[in-house]
């Protein structure tokens, strides 16, 4: 099977990466479109897969292209794809419709990733168009799940929703935990000491919350003492409003999608 990935920035490697370590692709059957010089040695030093600077030529024989550009690159990326072929776009905020429209095919998957793809800890949210077979949305499956989770979704519109949650979500977990480390800094713990706490807390309490099955409000109440330290320190989030915050953080973000899927 062979795969062109049009993008070898910082998504479209960790896709590449992980991809080929769990053999969903072979290097000898990848290429990889970019136009910087220095990306394209790194590319093929490090993976052995073949790179290309223009488009067409590299996506005419692909039995699946992955489009790793940014949203704006759209127009210049253009190609003819066998009629067969699959065709996944991780451009975020660009409608299914539009890729259909610039490249003339039909059978396309839109994929919402997040950036821990690149520690193939992911969460990506996807859709596909009617065309797509039901074998290619098992190698969908396969390629996404390669690097980290994939879901599902029957509704376009719920990709813009998964940006404003997942898409964005790690900028709000870095911002919380960037106070944390800030806090203990601030009662006399050094900054390593308090980056490696925060670090690990949040990374254990994420994996404690998805192996236990519990919701996020029971898990919150079962290390909440009556009276307790953790009480004590909730009680000032709830006094910062720090639930609403998030809401309305997300709920910002949905709205910013919505606009930027907009025609110009």
């Amino acid at each position: 099977m062979k795969a062109t990935i049009v993008g070898g920035g910082v998504m479209g490697e960790a896709i590449l990466g992980a991809a080929l370590e769990r053999g969903v692709f072979g290097a000898g059957d990848v290429t990889v479109v970019e136009i910087v010089e220095a990306r394209r040695n790194h590319l093929h030093t490090r993976y052995s897969v073949s790179t290309a600077t223009e488009v067409p030529g590299a996506v005419a024989d692909a039995d699946i292209v992955l489009l790793a550009v940014k949203p704006q690159d759209l127009g210049s990326v253009g190609g003819t794809l066998k009629p067969d072929a699959l065709l996944i776009s991780i451009m975020a905020g660009v409608k299914m419709e539009s890729v259909v429209r610039v490249f003339r095919h039909n059978r396309v998957v839109r994929v919402m990733p997040n950036t821990p793809v690149a520690a193939k800890a992911g969460m990506s949210v996807w859709t596909a168009s009617p065309a797509v077979t039901d074998a290619q949305r098992e190698l969908t499956r396969g390629l996404l799940g390669s690097f980290g989770r994939e879901l599902y979704v029957a509704e376009e519109k719920k990709l813009d929703m998964a940006t404003a949650v997942s898409g964005s979500g790690p900028a709000y977990v870095f911002l919380f935990m960037e106070a944390m480390i800030e806090g203990g800094v601030a009662i006399g713990l050094t900054r390593a000491q308090a980056e490696e706490m925060t670090l690990q807390t949040v990374y254990g309490s994420a994996l404690y919350a998805r192996e236990s099955g519990r919701s996020a409000a029971d898990l919150r109440a079962m290390v909440t003492s009556p009276a307790g330290t953790t009480a004590a320190g909730l009680l000032e989030l709830e006094k910062g409003a720090l639930r609403a915050s998030i809401i309305e953080a997300v709920r910002a973000a949905h709205r910013r999608a919505i606009e930027l899927g907009e025609p110009a």
